[in-house]
């Protein structure tokens, strides 16, 4: 069964790369300058918000995605 695919247009993002041993949050921010189209395996969605997708990624971190589209559109596309 092939694996659903949702494409996205992501631009800033903060990487979690755990916690600190007083239970905090480690989080990386990057920013970017443009808009760019990202495809996102729906398996690897964790929650989405109206500003952010939350998604695992390698090395047990977790990536928080800026997003233009609405979030009626991503959750259109995940319903699809």
């Amino acid at each position: 069964m092939a694996r659903q695919i949702i494409e996205v247009t992501v631009k800033n993002h903060l990487i979690s790369h755990g916690y600190d041993n007083n239970n905090k949050e480690i989080l990386e921010e990057v920013q970017s300058e443009n808009w760019s189209k990202k495809a996102i395996r729906a398996d690897r969605i964790q929650s989405i918000g109206e500003k952010y997708i939350l998604t695992t990624y390698a090395h047990n971190r977790w990536i928080y995605w800026e997003y233009q589209e609405s979030y009626q559109d991503i959750v259109q596309q995940l319903n699809d």
